[in-house]
């Protein structure tokens, strides 16, 4: 997948047959994924903060890992998706009791006070969610775009790590101008992966 020999095929494309794949998946492989993700959060230096996410549904990663870096030590910011497809919103987790149904079905959001899209600048690591990343640090979301709109707001030397199953780190995939690029991967059996590979 992802080689490119043929043309890119367009996002809608890659986003229907990524998502089929990980319909695909067994529990037990989800819930495998999910455990060796935590094993790379565990190992990995973390900074004073940390804005990372909730995964729902097919998502790689568990609420687990939250609480592995409140435990190294560092803040955890989590998003808020806004009602108006504006940046998003952040707010700090402090524990699996303060986190309630989101906007969006299925998704968990922090319950503490909004910190404004311009909190995401005081982390020095965001792990962002994708259904895949290439190469060169391009990252395929769902769709909605809030996080292109929100990751212009991070500091410059934040690191951006899209959050990806080992098969969906991918040789090339379609960008737009808008698009904003991963600095690494985060996969379950590569772990860190920086961006760009030559």
């Amino acid at each position: 997948m992802g080689d490119g020999r043929n043309g890119d095929p367009g996002k809608a494309v890659w986003r229907t047959r990524l998502t089929a794949a990980r319909r695909d998946l067994s529990h037990a492989q989800r819930v495998a994924e999910a455990s060796a993700l935590v094993d790379v959060v565990s190992s990995m230096a973390l900074p004073d903060t940390v804005c990372c996410y909730v995964p729902f549904g097919t998502e790689p990663g568990s609420i687990a890992w939250l609480d592995v870096v409140r435990g190294a030590g560092a803040r955890v910011l989590l998003p808020v998706i806004p009602a108006d497809r504006a940046a998003l919103e952040w707010a700090e987790y402090t524990g699996p009791q303060t986190l309630s149904p989101g906007r969006l079905r299925g998704v968990l959001e922090p319950s503490g006070p909004r910190l404004g899209p311009e909190s995401v600048r005081e982390a020095g690591l965001v792990l962002v969610p994708a259904l895949a990343v290439d190469h060169a640090g391009a990252r395929l979301g769902r769709g909605a775009g809030y996080y292109d709109r929100s990751l212009v707001h991070a500091g410059e030397d934040t690191a951006l790590v899209a959050v990806v199953r080992d098969d969906e780190l991918v040789d090339h995939l379609p960008t737009e101008p808008h698009d904003v690029r991963m600095t690494a991967a985060l996969t379950p059996r590569r772990g860190f992966v920086p961006l760009p590979i030559p």
